[in-house]
């Protein structure tokens, strides 16, 4: 079986730095999405919808991911309030984006990812799917989503608001 990066080869391009990729994660507590973009190409695409298993086989599976796929960067999405405040998902992303890094070696940057599973949602809804199908694609679309949001944005890690800012409320 091919992996998702045998696709997205640039031909010609023999340098090992070109030949990497950005994994975006779309966090949850049964199952993350995950999507590939190569550093090159820049477009990204749904790769996996991985269950978790616990810590020793998610540890597994995300070394073996980030060797296997050449991953150079992790985007973690944070779902944001509307104003801009983290929730207690977008905390839990930062820990699973921290475990990540510690466990790979491979750096980690946060982005928001507010929308990314309703805009996912939407996509799904408009393929006439039904909801057991919806279930099955959503966490890898939204990390489609939202890796596309990151790349367009010109890879700017999410920047939260002063401490001084989030007394005020």
């Amino acid at each position: 079986m091919n992996k998702v990066s045998d696709y997205m080869a640039v031909e010609g391009d023999s340098s090992e730095s070109q030949e990497t990729f950005l994994a975006g994660i779309d966090y949850g507590r049964v199952r993350i999405g995950i999507a590939l973009a190569h550093r090159q190409l820049r477009i990204p695409l749904p790769c996996e919808n991985y269950t978790r298993r616990g810590d020793t086989l998610d540890s597994q599976f995300f070394r073996d991911f980030a060797s296997t796929e050449k991953v150079s960067r992790f985007v973690v999405g944070l779902p944001l309030h509307l104003d801009g405040g983290e929730s207690v998902m977008a905390a839990e992303a930062r820990q699973f984006g921290q475990w990540l890094h510690e466990l790979t070696g491979v750096p980690v940057v946060y982005f928001d990812e507010r929308f990314s599973s309703v805009e996912a949602e939407g996509m799904l809804r408009e393929r006439k799917l039904t909801r057991k199908k919806r279930k099955q694609r959503i966490d890898m679309l939204a990390a489609q989503v939202m890796l596309a949001a990151y790349l367009e944005s010109g890879e700017r890690e999410y920047s939260p608001a002063p401490l001084e800012d989030h007394d005020r409320r």
